[in-house]
């Protein structure tokens, strides 16, 4: 989103950021879904769809013509959800932040937001809800927010009155990568899967033909590893995701090993309740694995929808991780 901001400002095009700022009942999107907007219409992102984002683009428009960032308020009773096409009720209320491609302000935050973003950082982007033109103040990670928002960090969006100004201090990115043990099809399906649902990834093998970009367009980093050597080359943090693929079981028993010993948020492996169990039990025998460490596993890994291909077991484990890091927010 943020290269995309900045793209637009070098081809001198105006752009308004249209961004739930709050969400109450069973409204489409919930704080902090954004769409971006110029004169040809929705550029990227979504708000929930449908005519209410219709309704929102040509909103936008008018916020295009006047020059002028403001706000909008969509009431959704199930009369008014009916007459916009939508299947929800609840309310939402919209900001419409008017971006002057000439806002060097604005750009130069754009651009550091893109750089940390980048390093694998969550970040906090603050704006000027009240500015009438560009807003984008700044941005900052957890330990730099003011005490009484850091205070209530757990949420998305959090707007803050303070002398007659209203500010909105949003997480942005997700913290955490998934590190990907071995690059055969499974792998080759999985990462773009990811990839499209805001996951960054990192492949990892220790086979050469499997190293290539050409496999991973989409990939953060694909890196050669050797599987005995994982804790002394690689810092597997609290916010990661591990899923396991690599060609045989030797292998995967191997990464299983070493991962347990890491704070990972989640550790997936591929392979049937059989050899689970039979991994299990060299874990536990042969590396001194306390059970409830093995526990942590999700193997089989993905969720059952009775995937076979690659193809349908990437969905399914992508529906896991997706699942997982919604009830760990």
């Amino acid at each position: 989103m943020f290269h995309i901001l900045q793209r637009l400002a070098k081809d001198h095009k105006d752009t308004v950021l249209v961004t739930v700022i709050e969400s109450r009942g069973s409204a489409p999107r919930r704080a902090g879904a954004r769409m971006i907007v110029t004169r040809g219409g929705r550029n990227a992102g979504t708000i929930g769809g449908g005519a209410l984002e219709h309704s929102a683009v040509q909103r936008a428009m008018q916020v295009l013509e006047e020059r002028k960032s403001g706000f909008g308020e969509y009431h959704l009773s199930l009369e008014k959800a009916a007459e916009l096409g939508m299947v929800c009720g609840g309310s939402v209320r919209v900001h419409y932040q008017y971006l002057p491609w000439e806002d060097a302000k604005s750009s130069a935050v754009e651009e550091e937001a893109g750089k940390r973003l980048e390093s694998g950082k969550e970040i906090w982007l603050v704006r000027d809800l009240l500015a009438d033109q560009g807003g984008m103040l700044g941005v900052c990670e957890r330990t730099e927010l003011p005490e009484e928002i850091g205070n209530v960090c757990g949420r998305k969006l959090i707007l803050q009155e303070t002398e007659g100004r209203l500010y909105c201090f949003e997480r942005v990115g997700r913290p955490g990568t998934v590190y990907i043990f071995g690059g055969g099809h499974v792998s080759q399906a999985l990462v773009p899967v990811l990839s499209a649902v805001d996951f960054r990834c990192v492949v990892l093998e220790d086979r050469e033909e499997f190293l290539s970009r050409e496999l991973f367009p989409e990939a953060w980093d694909v890196r050669k590893i050797r599987y005995d050597r994982i804790l002394e080359e690689m810092d597997i943090r609290e916010e990661d995701f591990v899923c396991v693929m690599t060609r045989g079981h030797k292998d995967d028993l191997q990464v299983q090993a070493q991962v347990l010993k890491t704070k990972a948020s989640y550790i997936g492996v591929i392979g049937s309740r059989r050899k689970a169990a039979a991994v299990a039990k060299r874990l536990e025998e042969e590396y001194q694995i306390p059970p409830e460490e093995i526990a942590r596993v999700h193997t089989p890994i993905g969720l059952s929808i009775g995937a076979e291909t690659p193809e349908e077991i990437a969905i399914s484990i992508a529906a896991e991780l997706i699942r997982h890091r919604a009830d760990a927010e």
